[in-house]
């Protein structure tokens, strides 16, 4: 939801704000917010957890430019449509489809890789040919649970760049193939196979080997994971939200001596209307008639109502706690001060902090380090002892612990948290 115009001009530049998809983690943003800060005189910040970019452009780039360039590097981008009327604006749902369909994934996926991990971790739960059953069970987490992180690799990959996905995507589909392999072409297979799960490291026998338990529950924690950011990011956006519902949804406009009730959104400057004992002021305006007081508390936190005559200035979304009101409207729409204020608190979630910015430096770096850093353990390894499941186990280590996640996501998610709760508190 915007409270600004989608395109304004500032110092001879325009700026507009666009709604990024398909971003699943700061890498994507950061590669994003490069991507568009190489374009001759543009500058962006893009924001993963509210999914938008704030973009400054010159004369000669077109919105248009901006968007391709977007989906040039493998995401979506659109100019965030007007503000509905108050009258006619469908209510928040509690949760949007995206968050719903995280949800259903990770419910399936934490149902079958649960019993994957007891039957690997505890022997008295290997029965006969268990293995084949936690192949059954292991599959649908890798290949349908974990279908969001392989299509987001595959995209970055055409695009020859590398996410946090890369990594849970490689990772998991490398512990799973070699499950596969061991099971069809080396002696997992075989009935009365056992495994056995220990804290100390020691060399097996690769061909017997499965690591079915990483690939189904790395990708149930990775999911729940992803689940936990969408809400906070959908609680924190709410706020924003009920701070824009505080304001009245009709008004009593005086009309040639008659009150006449209409949608807050036909309002215009100058307009005289009614405001009973009990009701909220539609918007900004002066007392040209009546005493009362009002309750300003949703707004500014004071708890006792302020007392307002003739000439008085009053602020829309506050409630008349006393006499009848007439007030002339001098500021509409989104020259409010409820407006304002909805406006510094989304421009709050939008920005970024100092240490926010280093986060996503780092990330945009971290996924080909830790490539490298894996194919480099893989190659040691195999060096040193000359044992592939060993080098393998170490190298899949290294894939499955670098999905910090959290690191492009804490600091944005604690500002969108604090400015939600501030926007709460009045």
């Amino acid at each position: 939801m915007s409270t600004a115009p989608p395109e304004i001009a500032v110092d001879g530049a325009s700026q507009v704000e666009l709604s990024i998809g398909g971003m699943t983690c700061a890498s994507c943003a950061a590669r994003v917010e490069k991507k568009l800060n190489r374009m001759d005189g543009v500058t962006a910040t893009v924001n993963y957890a509210t999914e938008k970019a704030r973009v400054s452009y010159p004369q000669g780039v077109r919105v248009a430019d901006l968007i391709a360039t977007v989906v040039k590097t493998g995401y979506t981008a659109e100019e965030p449509p007007p503000p509905a009327p108050e009258e006619t604006a469908p209510p928040a749902a509690d949760e949007d489809p995206e968050t719903a369909s995280l949800r259903r994934r990770l419910t399936v996926s934490a149902l079958l890789a649960l019993p994957v991990v007891l039957m690997s971790m505890v022997p008295p739960l290997q029965f006969e040919n268990w293995q084949w059953l936690a192949l059954t069970l292991a599959s649908p987490v890798v290949v349908w649970g974990g279908l969001p992180f392989h299509r987001a690799a595959l995209t970055n990959a055409r695009h020859g760049a590398a996410t946090m996905d890369t990594l849970v995507s490689v990772g998991t589909l490398a512990a799973f193939g070699w499950s596969l392999w061991a099971l069809f072409f080396g002696d997992a297979g075989m009935p009365g196979m056992r495994d056995s799960f220990s804290f100390t490291v020691s060399r097996t026998d690769g061909a017997s080997t499965l690591y079915l338990e990483v690939a189904s529950g790395v990708v149930a924690f990775i999911l729940l994971g992803r689940y936990l950011e969408a809400r906070s990011k959908r609680r924190a956006g709410a706020a924003l939200r009920a701070l824009m519902e505080l304001g009245a949804r009709d008004v009593a406009v005086l009309r040639d001596g008659r009150e006449v009730r209409v949608p807050v959104a036909r309002l215009a400057v100058g307009d005289r209307f009614v405001v009973r004992p009990g009701e909220k002021i539609a918007t900004d305006g002066t007392v040209v008639e009546g005493v009362s007081a009002v309750d300003a508390s949703m707004l500014t936190g004071e708890s006792v109502p302020v007392d307002v005559s003739v000439g008085a200035t009053v602020t829309g979304a506050t409630v008349n706690a006393g006499g009848r009101l007439v007030v002339e409207a001098t500021r509409i729409g989104a020259d409010t001060q409820l407006a304002r204020m909805a406006r510094l608190v989304e421009d709050a979630q939008n920005g970024k902090a100092e240490v926010q910015r280093l986060a996503d430096r780092i990330s945009g770096v971290f996924v080909p380090v830790v490539l490298l850093i894996a194919l480099g353990t893989f190659a040691v390894w195999i060096a040193a002892t000359g044992d592939p499941a060993a080098a393998f186990t170490a190298a899949v280590a290294v894939l499955i612990i670098a999905c910090p996640c959290a690191l492009g996501l804490a600091t944005p998610t604690a500002l969108m948290v604090g400015t939600g709760r501030g926007a709460q508190l009045g």
